[in-house]
């Protein structure tokens, strides 16, 4: 008999070894957002992290969107257990890191990798702000920084904007408050239709990352005489969010390290779009027009942080970064952050 309960022990015991770390791993959904869809930069490193998430207890299946405002609903329905959206809609889940995504707060990608390895950090302090409800993030990756994509490249200075026509996505009132503040008219519209409103005339002026110029082909809608003003306006992120009681304890903080080892490769993504761009379309503004652009941007933060749109602990983690970068910013004297 003990022979017996020994050979059962011992075959137990090798089947186990048998078994993968897929086929012992929980299966969970994640819904991911990228505009190209399956053959989308997004969704294959999505596809590099699926593979380490094995490593993590956690067999996950993917599911591209080329529509945001679905792959959200779906999150928020219970369809997926995680989803990858930017951080402009991500804010109804998170409003901290949501608001990495504001009008410019993250100057230069140098600043972008400051804040994304603070948040990787596991600081505590910096830990309780990545939960939101039954939602956790679990990570960030930089999408490119955006600017204004404009028809008229005379249109360069903060107050040749006003009585110029503007697409605004719909579900962020930042960018609509912002146009408003300087005499634009903002035109309510959404991820996929923005580029053609611009592309066919329908708007003087629209607000992008630089890789819409080719991904959809905002070349067009600049022909003859527009152009890209160099100014960054804001820098979009991909930010991981996990239903937390469909994960391992140990699997956000896992993730959040991955996806801060992916900045590199994500940064060679909006390298290869900025390289695409022609030189000709950008059209430089004098330093004097910048800090123009840097008030009228610190004075829209600061009131849509009143009004409760962005988050005032990343607003103030934000503006540390900034004059950690540059000390002779008027904002790192009279702090109001």
């Amino acid at each position: 008999m003990r022979y017996f309960k020994a050979l059962t022990a011992a075959a137990t015991t090798a089947l186990a070894l048998t078994i993968s770390p897929a086929q012992a791993a929980e299966k969970r959904t994640m819904c991911v957002f990228d505009i190209i869809g399956a053959n989308g930069d997004i969704y294959n490193i999505m596809k590099d992290y699926k593979t380490a998430a094995l490593g993590w207890g956690v067999d996950l299946e993917l599911k591209p969107y080329t529509d945001e405002k679905i792959a959200s609903e779906d999150l928020k329905a219970g369809q997926c257990d995680a989803a990858v959206l930017t951080g402009i809609r991500g804010r109804q889940f998170n409003s901290y890191t949501g608001s990495l995504d504001s009008v410019g707060s993250i100057p230069s990608y140098d600043a972008m990798r400051q804040v994304l390895t603070v948040l990787a950090s596991e600081h505590p302090s910096i830990k309780e702000h990545l939960v939101s409800g039954p939602y956790e993030v679990g990570g960030v990756a930089p999408m490119g920084a955006a600017y204004l994509f404009v028809k008229d490249r005379t249109i360069d200075t903060v107050g040749e904007l006003s009585g110029k026509s503007i697409a605004v996505l719909e579900y962020d009132s930042a960018q609509a408050s912002m146009a408003s503040r300087v005499g634009m008219s903002p035109v309510m519209s959404d991820i996929t239709n923005f580029s053609g409103r611009f592309n066919n005339g329908s708007v003087d002026i629209c607000f992008a990352p630089i890789a819409a110029y080719s991904a959809l082909e905002l070349y067009k809608g600049m022909q003859p005489n527009g152009g890209i003003v160099d100014y960054v306006l804001g820098q979009l992120t991909a930010q991981v969010l996990l239903k937390r009681d469909k994960f391992p304890a140990d699997f956000a903080a896992q993730s959040r390290k991955y996806m801060l080892g992916q900045f590199d490769r994500a940064m060679r993504v909006i390298e290869n779009a900025n390289s695409e761009v022609d030189k000709k379309w950008w059209v430089r503004i004098p330093e004097a027009d910048k800090l123009k652009y840097d008030e009228m941007l610190r004075e829209a933060r600061i009131a849509l942080t009143n009004d409760g749109v962005y988050d005032k602990n990343m607003m103030s983690l934000l503006r540390k970064v900034r004059c950690k970068q540059d000390s002779s910013r008027a904002e790192c004297v009279n702090p109001t952050e």
